[in-house]
């Protein structure tokens, strides 16, 4: 399929406002039904009491315990019948929560509004250092897992290196250009995951995007986790703070990505680009140097075989190999933050990504062959390299800085794309929605919390070791190229558009060659590790699937093509509520009696409920009763167990079992007392009420509140 043909393919926005979903056509004729059986009378704006925008209140600051500014800085006036709520509006009502908003706007910045969102785009060279950060980084510790793997065999397998690297070039493009095809069919996001649930399904769908969202969470610790090890392999001092390093990176790069896109873009660019020019120096230096000497190769020192080298061996160090690779899907799940056009761009940045990883890969590789380089358990491979290529001078130092600056921050790229990922999961059902809901500064900030909560519990639990995350690592990942691929090739045969056939041989060599690099990492790192990521998958797709059933019902149960009403629930129509108020009272104090003067104002049938210990309590309360003038009906209930909410719950439900056709409103008298420790003195009856509460059908819950001023 030509370039030209994918111009004018819409771009689904990651909008604010996609928590908020809205009625298919068939929903809107059955509330057009349902509204035509309304009966004619309701309030209108002139029939109220006071002007609800706000037209009727001065310039003058209000006094308000809520807020102390004037009411005209908090809301302006957009339209007839619609407002807007100002900056300050949305500030905290307490003093603590307007403290800790004031330390979260310096520590995130001011927030944006949801127009901005069109704003949060980013140019090539910006999203280049933000997506390819975690695919460029890889090569500090991809060669070098490979290498770890062949040295079982002794110094003599390493020159397997030369072929295997080679191979791992031939997947790298292959599966980058089957990427540029994604992006081109597909350029809404989300590529593995939506490829997989368009043409694989549902299930094979989600199990691509947990796979990404596994791989995200375990890119963010092995990245962390090496730039450490860069830092301690320079200063090894340093080595016993390893893991309060790794856990202090993990908190700067959560409030650099909650900035948002474009801040966040500013923040990390340099470390990219500066990584670039070290290592594209350290070649450059290291391979002349080579050539000095006619290439000749080095001896490596001498490893005892500890492994014999067979098919296995070669496969575990081609699999330990392709974590170069993880983060070359990134842009393809990120195609909506490009600048317009968004999949031209998209597919441009990745076309450099694969470029540069191709060159820096390949370099590396045969630059540690000819200089005979070995793993060790005190210095990593592109350290050592390092000292080779630059043994005086302050260049050693300054790659080592670029290195593990790149690595510290290369999590950007899962900063970038979890929550992105989560967002379209979140989207179908099949996780919270509140995943699709953003922040202040227009991030995903409950699904970029999530991402930093769960690496932070990786690098404590594994220690914050490169080794002991590197065997869980490529399952995910690969787990969604396989699949995004396989994908691909169903898509073309269904479509066969453009150069379908093309396209298709292109997919298909993609998705074999991923698919052989999931079994084997699968397979030769299960003990190791792998099991983990194995087991995860298909038990995180069975909790999609729950958390998608649970929505289904619920929507089912909302929709306005429900075609009886649920069991028990108030009808939608005013001519059909019949009311009954029920006021559960502890004692006649002033919070009681206004509760029971609103619920007489109301002119619907009405009683209160008296739950009392014993005997005696119930005489007291009839003469305190008697007393007030017994301008409503009381029932007392006797619990000689002194237990409150429980009796009062099944009572209720027993009067909705009579009339299940009634609506039973329950109205609490509450105490409202000013925040801080005053609210602990107080019981929690009205909140346990509430909570036992809302589980009945046909059962309203409200409360009365009395402010006690301090």
């Amino acid at each position: 399929m030509g370039d030209g043909d994918q111009g004018d393919r819409p771009v689904v926005s990651l909008s604010p406002s996609a928590e908020y979903t809205p009625l298919d056509p068939a929903e809107l004729d059955a509330l057009r039904d349902l509204g035509r059986r309304w009966p004619p009378a309701g309030s209108r704006r002139g029939d109220l009491p006071l002007d609800p925008a706000l037209g009727r209140f001065s310039d003058r600051p209000t006094a308000s315990r809520f807020n102390r500014f004037a009411q005209v800085r908090l809301f302006r006036a957009e339209a007839p019948g619609e407002l807007a709520a100002t900056e300050r509006a949305g500030r905290p009502q307490s003093r603590l929560g307007r403290s800790l908003a004031a330390v979260r706007r310096v520590a995130v910045g001011p927030p944006l509004t949801s127009a901005a969102v069109v704003q949060e785009r980013m140019r090539k060279l910006v999203a280049l250092p933000i997506l390819s950060s975690d695919l460029i980084s890889s090569v500090a510790y991809g060669p070098e897992a490979m290498l770890t793997i062949l040295v079982l065999a002794g110094t003599g397998a390493l020159g397997l290196s030369l072929p295997i690297g080679a191979a791992l070039v031939v997947l790298m493009l292959s599966v980058g250009i089957s990427y540029r095809q994604t992006i081109a069919a597909y350029p809404h996001g989300a590529g593995s995951y939506i490829v997989a649930s368009d043409n694989l399904g549902a299930r094979y769908g989600l199990a691509a995007g947990v796979g990404l969202l596994l791989d995200y969470v375990l890119t963010v610790a092995v990245s962390v986790a090496s730039g450490i090890a860069a830092v301690t392999s320079a200063l090894p001092r340093l080595a016993p703070l390893t893991i309060p390093m790794a856990l202090v990176v993990i908190a700067v790069l959560l409030a650099g990505n909650l900035r948002g896109v474009r801040a966040s873009g500013k923040l990390f660019a340099a470390p990219t680009y500066g990584f670039l020019v070290a290592i594209g120096a350290l070649l450059v230096v290291g391979l002349a140097r080579a050539a000095g000497r006619g290439f000749t190769p080095v001896p490596a020192p001498h490893e005892s075989a500890m492994a014999g080298i067979g098919a296995v061996l070669v496969l575990r160090a081609f699999a330990s190999g392709a974590t170069s690779m993880t983060g070359i899907e990134a842009v393809s799940n990120a195609v909506p933050v490009f600048h317009p056009p968004e999949w031209r761009q998209a597919r441009t940045t990745l076309s450099w990504m694969i470029g540069i990883l191709v060159t820096l890969f390949a370099g590396l590789v045969v630059f540690a062959h000819i200089e005979g380089v070995a793993p060790s358990a005190h210095e990593t491979v592109l350290s050592q390299l390092a000292r080779r290529a630059f043994p005086s001078g302050p260049w050693y130092y300054l790659v080592q800085i670029a290195t593990a600056a790149i690595l510290l921050l290369a999590a950007n790229t899962s900063f970038n794309d979890f929550p992105r990922v989560l967002y379209f999961i979140a989207r179908d059902g099949y996780a919270p929605r509140g995943f699709l809901r953003m922040g202040d500064r227009l991030a995903f900030r409950n699904g970029i919390t999530t991402l930093a909560v769960a690496a932070a519990l990786l690098v404590i639990v594994f220690r914050a070791s490169t080794q002991a995350l590197i065997p869980l690592y490529a399952v995910g990942v690969f787990l969604a190229f396989t699949l995004s691929q396989a994908g691909m090739v169903v898509h073309w045969r269904r479509h066969r558009t453009g150069r379908w056939r093309h396209s298709l041989a292109i997919n298909a060599v993609g998705a074999a060659l991923s698919g052989v690099v999931l079994v084997t990492a699968a397979a030769t790192k299960f003990l190791s590790g792998a099991w983990v990521v194995v087991l995860a998958v298909p038990l995180m797709v069975l909790l999609g699937m729950r958390i998608r059933r649970h929505y289904d019902r619920v929507g089912a149960a909302l929709s306005h093509r429900q075609p009886t009403e649920p069991a028990g629930e108030s009808p939608e129509r005013p001519d059909q509520v019949r009311h009954l108020y029920v006021v559960p009272v502890a004692r006649l104090d002033r919070a009681a009696l206004r509760t029971l003067a609103y619920v007489a104002s109301l002119n619907q049938p009405a009683f209160a409920v008296h739950i009392s210990p014993d005997d005696e309590e119930d005489e007291r309360f009839r003469s305190q009763w008697q007393a007030w003038g017994d301008h409503l009906p009381l029932e007392i209930i006797v619990s000689p167990y002194r237990a409150i909410v429980p009796p009062l719950a099944h009572y209720l439900a027993a009067l909705h079992s009579l009339r299940p056709d009634l609506t039973v409103t329950v109205l609490l008298p509450e105490v409202v007392v000013p925040p801080g420790w005053q609210r602990l003195l107080r019981t929690e009856t009205p909140r346990r009420l509430r909570r036992a509460l809302r589980d009945l059908p046909g059962v309203v819950v409200g409360s009365v509140p009395m402010h006690v001023t301090p």
